[in-house]
């Protein structure tokens, strides 16, 4: 090795020893930051259990104790309601039971499925508002949200071309129903009546719209055929299985995409449009109601209520108003939201046809 190239590979390490000295001066007096300056991460928000338990007990007409009053003695061999239901909590950000929906069903194309297809849009929003409100006064201690109800899979007469006797709506039309529920700042439920085909595959193929925070899914079983005949001849039927499948698809796409909790509403007006009622599953992700689907008169509707919601509780309950069957005995009327609200439990979702 030449001197030349000695001095310089000396230099180099010097230079090096040099810098790695004023990096350790610099390490251990460079003042640190207190632990005001720290960025504390926010807590993240979380479901208040109180609360919810409180509106569970306000919609089963059950008055909450009063943690002054002395405790009072159980009877042992009395039986425990059967509202409110012990179902697993809602991750925050739940509707349910917070606010009641009130929702106005039906289908663009069809004047005679509800009232939706009745009146132009801006007729629908109109009433619908007015019935918001009448809500709102009859139960002034929850909170009112309204809901474009539009069935999206729609059973038919017909086999159709793949023979599955059920359309499925173009999605121009599904978007009339997103932006009409904008204009009322409220949510939409996409209905779901399968016809012969799969109730969970008529559900994914509408995944496009319930990725969106607003938009919430219904299945209707009594246009669900799994072979007992076909729509419109008989009643259908949905197991509680199948209902549990559709609840965990949904709480995948809520999770995937960082969602506030679905609600999935499933008809019923017979024992057995819903099997196995005992085994379906609410999720953390997913409320479940389980909506009177039944038209009549009023005590009628109030008979099928208490056969069969009342009796199986799942964890919400709906009760659906038809604005033409309702009243075509004599003697029959609309049900008023005071009368409605006389029902054990209170219903929290309300359908208008």
């Amino acid at each position: 090795m030449n001197k030349r190239v000695a001095i310089q590979i000396a230099g180099a390490a010097a230079v090096a020893v040099l810098a790695i000295i004023a990096g350790a001066y610099f390490f251990w007096t460079e003042p640190k930051a207190t632990a005001e300056q720290v960025a504390v991460e926010p807590p993240k928000p979380v479901l208040d259990t109180a609360a919810y338990d409180a509106k569970l007990l306000q919609l089963a007409h059950i008055e909450e104790p009063d943690p002054a009053a002395p405790p009072t003695e159980t009877d042992p061999d009395a039986t425990p309601p059967l509202w409110p239901t012990d179902a697993v909590y809602p991750n925050v950000g739940a509707i349910l039971p917070f606010n009641r929906i009130v929702a106005y069903y039906g289908n663009f194309y069809s004047t005679g499925m509800g009232i939706l297809g009745q009146y132009q849009p801006e007729e629908v929003v109109r009433r619908l508002q007015e019935t918001v409100k009448s809500w709102e006064e009859a139960d002034p201690n929850t909170p009112v949200i309204p809901g474009i109800d539009y069935i999206a899979v729609t059973a038919q007469y017909g086999p159709g071309e793949d023979g599955m006797y059920r359309a499925r709506m173009p999605f121009s039309q599904i978007d009339k129903a997103v932006d009409m529920a904008k204009e009322v700042d409220g949510i939409v439920i996409l209905e779901v009546q399968a016809g012969l085909s799969d109730v969970l595959t008529e559900v994914k193929q509408l995944e496009p719209y319930l990725v969106l925070p607003q938009v919430n899914l219904a299945i209707d079983p009594e246009f669900a055929m799994n072979g007992r005949g076909l729509p419109g001849r008989v009643v259908g039927t949905v197991d509680a299985e199948q209902i549990n499948d559709v609840a965990e698809y949904l709480a995948e796409l809520v999770r995937d995409h960082d969602l506030s909790p679905k609600i999935l509403i499933v008809h019923r007006y017979t024992q057995a449009m819903v099997t196995n009622a005992d085994k379906i599953e609410p999720l953390p992700e997913v409320q479940i109601v389980m909506d009177m689907d039944g038209w009549g008169p009023p005590a009628q509707k109030f008979d099928t209520y208490n056969a069969y919601i009342y009796p199986e509780p799942v964890q919400f309950t709906g009760f659906k108003l038809f604005y033409k069957n309702d009243v075509l005995r004599p003697g029959s009327w609309l049900l008023t939201p005071a009368e409605v609200l006389e029902l054990v439990p209170q219903p929290i979702f309300i359908q208008y046809q």
